[in-house]
């Protein structure tokens, strides 16, 4: 609990790495909430409120497939799983004679379509190794893009391995020499069609993602939080995600960056000083140009980065930006890092 000289004390967000300023820490007065701010799993806002972090729906799914390998040997009501930012945390989820089932917990991010959506495992000893089938409700591509093969799963690498993991390791600690599991979404498929699965390509059901494996609660008031740390920013670099904010630390080291998500236009609007933009190209290209995908035969702004178009594209972008904004320099990064564009 955060109280006295300890309340006092710099408060960093172990998912970010961003020190929350002594004065919103002074106006916290639930010490519950501090404590849950420390952990991660809470996010300090500017008047001193917590908003809680919720789980991905690759967290979810790992959680089902963990309870359904654990409960290979007794009842689950519980699993520990560690995420891909590094914390380790335990995610309700039921498992009795290898079925799990696990509910997505979207914390304070009210919008998310798939909040308590169900996720199912059901898991079966083998004679070794490790086998993660995904069955109905999750989504499947219907064409080919840069990452994901016609007819593969829409699971992102990350989830995958945070899947595969959980696994791996409750097999492991209930001595089974190797498991096979099948993960299904019952309601994924209807679900889905509330999302922009269907225009990139994906049917069937959901994505299982999750860079960080927590949910961002992005709501209107943790956007005041984030505006008013681009106010203050004599050198600011906005960023629209989780990929974006750890480049843009490396890129730009000596300047404040500052995770605004989808408030790009709100972030430059309230922006005083030079300001940067740095992040993967979907949402910045789209926020610099709307239609900047017409006319390409391309579903997403990273399938159009595979293709030969996509230099003139990006090149008539920045140029068509800058004269509308000439302060802003905007950089656009690959998921691996890799400086795509820079408008200079």
């Amino acid at each position: 609990m955060w109280s006295g000289r300890v309340r006092d004390e710099a408060i960093v967000d172990p998912v970010t790495g961003f020190v929350y300023p002594a004065e919103w820490v002074g106006r916290c007065t639930d010490p519950a909430a501090l404590t849950l701010a420390a952990s991660g799993l809470g996010v300090l806002t500017a008047d001193g409120s917590v908003l809680r972090r919720g789980f991905t729906t690759g967290t979810t799914a790992a959680a089902a497939c963990r309870a359904a390998v654990l409960s290979l040997a007794k009842p689950v009501d519980a699993v520990s799983l560690l995420l891909p930012c590094g914390l380790e945390v335990v995610v309700p989820a039921r498992g009795a004679g290898g079925r799990g089932e696990a509910r997505k917990d979207s914390g304070d991010y009210h919008a998310d379509v798939t909040a308590g959506l169900a996720f199912v495992a059901v898991a079966e000893q083998v004679p070794a190794g490790v086998e993660v089938e995904y069955g109905g409700g999750v989504g499947r591509f219907v064409r080919e893009t840069p990452r994901y093969p016609l007819g593969s799963p829409a699971v992102s690498p990350t989830a995958r391995a945070t899947i595969e993991g959980a696994v791996g390791s409750a097999a492991a600690s209930v001595g089974l020499p190797g498991v096979w599991v099948r993960l299904s979404v019952p309601d994924g498929a209807a679900v889905a069609a509330q999302t922009l699965n269907p225009r990139i390509g994906v049917e069937g059901g959901i994505s299982v993602l999750g860079s960080t494996g927590l949910v961002e609660p992005w709501d209107d008031h943790l956007s005041e939080s984030a505006l008013e740390r681009v106010e203050g920013a004599e050198q600011v670099v906005l960023t629209t995600g989780r990929l974006g904010l750890r480049y843009a630390r490396l890129l730009f080291p000596d300047r404040e960056v500052v995770l605004v998500g989808v408030h790009l236009g709100r972030a430059l609007a309230a922006a005083k000083g030079e300001v940067t933009v740095c992040g993967l190209p979907g949402l910045v290209m789209k926020f610099m140009d709307a239609e900047v995908l017409a006319g390409t035969g391309c579903a997403t702004v990273e399938e159009l980065t595979g293709t030969p178009a996509w230099q003139g594209v990006m090149e008539r972008t920045f140029a068509s930006f800058r004269a509308a904004h000439p302060t802003v320099r905007v950089v656009v990064v690959a998921r691996d890092g890799t400086v795509l564009g820079d408008s200079g």
